[in-house]
């Protein structure tokens, strides 16, 4: 089953220096229909302004994870990491007992991401915090964090996978769900999925389906959460 969540339909926030969009409730937007899908409980899609940002806060039992896709972010945390994650890279931070940190645009021009949190797996885990480059091979998932060792990604505490692939127009990508679920966004570009047709930012929930097959329509850049 496929759930379509078109860009124009998010919930939506916006100041001076933060333009949101909310694939599920967050903040002050709160939809019944829309609070989680499985263990992914936020996809915010944030376009930061140059030289600001997410001030010092706090979490706690949460995997978050930050896809940049255009322009730098510049990560500070109580464990003493520093660190900036440029598009093209990932980064990965488990908020476990208990993390402050910050998160800013120190940049001259405005950055794009996606913040995706996911519920971790037990509760009261270590803190931890990593930021990677990942592959931007064409034509076939590349797995940018995962709760699974063995695939050498960035580590989350849950039995689930973000992956990201870019394809060229009319070439496809074909992935085995076995019944797992999975949320797809294309962060840029038109991908056929099913029947429906993704514009730039639209998800998708999908459920229930052993094979999901992704046809590029144009150049396009999707990221994707599977999970048990």
């Amino acid at each position: 089953m496929l759930d379509f969540r078109p860009f124009a339909a998010l919930g939506t926030f916006a100041n001076d220096w933060l333009d949101a969009h909310y694939h599920f409730s967050f903040a002050d937007y709160f939809d019944p229909a829309r609070v989680n899908h499985g263990v992914l409980r936020v996809w915010n899609d944030d376009t930061i302004q140059p030289h600001t940002g997410f001030s010092p806060h706090g979490h706690r039992d949460m995997e978050i994870i930050t896809y940049v896709r255009s322009g730098a972010v510049t990560h500070e945390d109580s464990l003493g990491n520093r660190g900036r994650t440029e598009a093209g890279q990932v980064q990965v931070m488990s908020a476990g007992t208990g993390i402050r940190h910050a998160e800013y645009n120190l940049e001259d021009q405005p950055t794009t991401l996606f913040q995706i949190w996911i519920l971790p797996r037990a509760q009261g885990l270590a803190p931890r915090w990593e930021t990677r480059p990942f592959p931007r091979t064409h034509g076939r998932f590349e797995i940018l964090a995962s709760g699974w060792p063995e695939d050498r990604a960035p580590l989350i505490n849950q039995d689930a996978r973000v992956l990201g692939a870019t394809l060229d127009r009319g070439e496809s990508v074909r992935h085995t769900l076995g019944g797992r679920a999975a949320y797809v966004v294309a962060a840029r570009g038109r991908v056929r999925v099913g029947d429906l047709v993704l514009g730039p930012r639209d998800g998708v929930a999908v459920t229930d389906e052993d094979d999901l097959e992704l046809m590029a329509e144009e150049e396009t850049e999707i990221v994707m959460v599977e999970m048990v």
